[in-house]
């Protein structure tokens, strides 16, 4: 009795269990067979899709900076920045002694006045306005003369003093109502300097730039200029001459260009000196146009034999360009006007756009005008082996 009671009690608890949801291994007995494992099966790897690379990004189109705008230069004719056209011209005196060569500054002026001086000596006046060097020099004194060609662009004028007549027109009208007055002497302390290369007096120094400020203080101002000369573009090619030159003999300087087809310049050369130079940047001078002007020079009577000149007025010139040379006039009707130049009918010259160099000469100064070929040279001998040699 007691054994089917436990069978039905076992009965009825697998039942209970089965109901409750208790898998019957999970109540094995004692003495159970260990049930075989079942291994489940491994899930098929999938293999990652290949990654794409990240398209490049497009390069921002950059934003084209605008063409500089360029317009003519008034005393060149070149096209110069708008900056550079309105700017006030700067006028310096510059030394011709022979201990003064090679000067600095000479092939980025826009004109150069090369006039006697006293002792037969020249004088150079350079004009800038297109270009400001970083060294103009040596700079030397003032002559009344002078003033009258830096007076025609109301420039500032560089010097380092003067003539008695040339300081006493400074004091009277360098504050701007003939020229602006920048004197080494009273503006010497930062405008100027003195080199320890050369001696005095040919150590005076300056630049483009502190002579543009200094200007600026004395109440020059930056404004559009009106030009008083005519330009042109260069000749073609082929309607410039082969050779030519031009000699002006100054009693202890004698100046000679010789004219160069190709670049159709005139090199410049000057006594003691097969090829003048810039000593601020070693570049040849070499001006696009060459003025010999013929005026009338007299001693002033004073100690030193300083001159002057008439140069308001008119008188003979001659006038170089695109290699050739042409018979004119000059015309100055006023200390302030400018220097007009005019062929033989009475028609302004024509300028070539570029550096025009003015040889200032008394009249009855020795001048040499060569003419140059419509042909080009003969060739030098050939140093070639001569005929039917085999060269080695």
């Amino acid at each position: 009795m007691r054994r089917s009671t436990g069978v039905v009690l076992g009965g009825i608890l697998l039942v209970v269990l089965g109901a409750c949801g208790a898998s019957p291994s999970s109540v094995a007995p004692a003495t159970a067979a260990p049930s075989t494992a079942i291994v489940p099966s491994a899930s098929p790897t999938v293999a990652p899709s290949p990654t794409q690379a990240p398209s490049p990004t497009p390069e921002p189109t950059p934003t084209p900076e605008p063409t500089p705008v360029k317009v003519p230069s008034a005393l060149t004719g070149l096209p110069v920045s708008e900056a550079a056209a309105i700017r006030h011209p700067i006028a310096v005196m510059l030394d011709d002694l022979r201990v003064a060569r090679p000067q600095s500054g000479l092939s980025q002026a826009s004109i150069v006045w090369h006039a006697p001086a006293e002792g037969g000596i020249p004088r150079y006046m350079a004009i800038f306005s297109d270009q400001l060097p970083k060294s103009i020099g040596p700079v030397r004194s003032a002559r009344v003369y002078y003033l009258s060609w830096a007076a025609e662009w109301d420039a500032v004028y560089a010097h380092s003093g003067g003539s008695p007549a040339a300081l006493k027109l400074l004091r009277e009208q360098g504050d701007g109502s003939l020229i602006f007055n920048a004197d080494e002497f009273a503006h010497g302390n930062g405008a100027f300097n003195r080199i320890a290369e050369r001696q005095a007096p040919h150590n005076v120094y300056t630049s483009g730039a502190r002579m543009h400020r200094l200007g600026i203080r004395l109440g020059a101002k930056d404004e559009p200029l009106t030009p008083v000369w005519t330009f042109a573009a260069d000749a073609p090619l082929d309607q410039r001459p082969y050779g030519g030159s031009i000699k002006v003999v100054y009693p202890y300087n004698t100046i000679t260009y010789r004219y160069d087809r190709d670049s159709n310049t005139y090199p410049r050369s000057v006594t003691g000196e097969k090829a003048q130079t810039d000593a601020g940047n070693d570049k040849r001078i070499a001006p696009k146009n060459v003025v010999v002007m013929y005026a009338q020079f007299t001693e002033t009577g004073d100690r030193k034999h300083r001159l002057d000149a008439d140069i308001v007025g008119s008188g003979k010139a001659k006038l170089s360009t695109n290699g050739l040379t042409i018979d004119g006039t000059w015309k100055k009707e006023s200390v302030k006007a400018p220097t007009l130049f005019f062929d033989a009918g009475g028609a302004p010259f024509v300028f070539t756009a570029g550096q025009t160099f003015i040889q200032v000469v008394d009249i009855g100064t020795p001048t040499t005008f060569k003419a140059g070929s419509d042909t080009p040279p003969t060739a030098a001998p050939s140093s070639a082996a001569p005929s039917g040699s085999v060269a080695p």
